[in-house]
């Protein structure tokens, strides 16, 4: 048995999941015994010891990154026809937060049951707070799947779990809760850290040297992990007031990044960087909009309603590559998805319905 540095041990088939097999989060957890990292092992996978090593490693840390490159498609689907549930079967998710009424998760994911042939399950919006989440988490009966988490609970639900994800552990937040399914245990996971990793993807960044993060807040630090995932371990980061940045402080070291924290958000340019990510909440960042987007670089900007936010349509103006917060949304349901079911998710209806639920949405 190896010898290895764990945050918790795993708990279940849903880490055998295509989303699992991708190479979301690779930390730097070692073998002790053989002094090799989860990144090691990735690279040599080629040598035939190293893979048994990597899946063991992968197991005890359970994030499933060092499947990656060792999982055939064939594998992949019988692994998730294995896991599936029944499509008949009862079952229930929801998404919770406060303020709830505007959430389009409900949209996605009742898209994908529908999709998936999961006619048995169901999905809801319920308004909750950071005091009732304990209570609520414990009235729930086995018909329950799983939770979407949004503000203000994302903290606290690393709190009313049984388990809790390396990543989410190291990001310090947790958006997904998956509810005891087949006698397992509540787990805290983290999809926001896939949703930007996969927004970013999908407009064409594959490595970052330079970015700067705008805001301290939970979802920054789901960016910083994405960005390292993505090969930047010192990206600027733009706050308010530096002396309000412990968690994000913990959270990078953590995450092994070494953020260049800066005050005076508001006060002037944005450094040039090739990726720009802004977490402020809608309204946060107009005052940045007068920028000059030297380099033209890509512009991610969590919010989506209404959108372009000014800031996100100065940088169109200026020909740079921008992404809104849909795609984050779409991306990290999509995990979570598959967390919950065990079935490939289906993307491109998913993508669809969000689309037209927000040409539906007035503003």
């Amino acid at each position: 048995m190896l010898d290895v540095d764990v945050v918790r041990c795993p708990a279940g088939p849903f880490h055998r999941s295509p989303f699992w097999c991708r190479r979301w989060w690779e930390p730097e957890a070692t073998d002790r015994r053989h002094g090799l990292t989860l990144r090691d092992l990735n690279n040599r996978q080629e040598t035939p010891h190293a893979r048994p090593q990597a899946r063991a490693i992968g197991r005890f840390l359970d994030t499933g990154s060092v499947v990656n490159n060792t999982c055939t498609p064939e594998e992949d689907r019988a692994a998730v026809a294995g896991d599936a549930v029944s499509g008949s079967e009862k079952r229930r998710a929801a998404v919770l937060g406060s303020p709830i009424r505007h959430s389009l998760s409900p949209t996605l994911h009742r898209t994908a049951y529908a999709a998936l042939g999961l006619t048995g399950w169901s999905y809801d919006a319920m308004e909750c707070d950071e005091a009732a989440l304990p209570a609520f988490v414990e009235q729930l009966g086995p018909e329950w799947a799983g939770l979407s988490l949004t503000m203000p609970l994302k903290r606290v639900a690393l709190t009313v779990a049984d388990e809790v994800s390396a990543l989410a552990h190291a990001v310090g937040a947790a958006n997904t809760l998956l509810l005891g399914q087949r006698g397992e245990p509540r787990r805290a996971e983290n999809t926001d850290v896939a949703g930007i990793l996969a927004a970013l993807r999908e407009a064409g960044v594959d490595r970052v040297s330079a970015s700067v993060v705008l805001g301290a807040g939970g979802t920054a630090q789901a960016a910083l992990a994405a960005l390292r995932e993505l090969g930047e371990t010192t990206p600027t980061v733009l706050v308010r007031d530096p002396s309000r940045t412990a968690d994000l402080r913990a959270a990078a070291d953590r995450l092994g990044v070494a953020p260049m924290i800066s005050g005076g958000l508001l006060d002037g340019e944005i450094p040039d960087a090739e990726v720009i990510i802004s977490t402020l909440p809608p309204g946060a960042a107009d005052a940045l909009s007068r920028q000059l987007w030297v380099g033209r670089p890509v512009v991610l900007d969590v919010v989506y309603t209404p959108w372009p936010t000014p800031l996100a349509a100065s940088a169109i103006t200026a020909g740079c590559p921008t992404v809104s917060g849909l795609a984050v949304l779409l991306h990290q349901a999509v995990a979570q998805c598959e967390l919950m079911t065990g079935r490939p998710a289906p993307t491109a209806q998913m993508r669809a319905a969000l689309d037209a639920a927000v040409t539906r949405q007035p503003g």
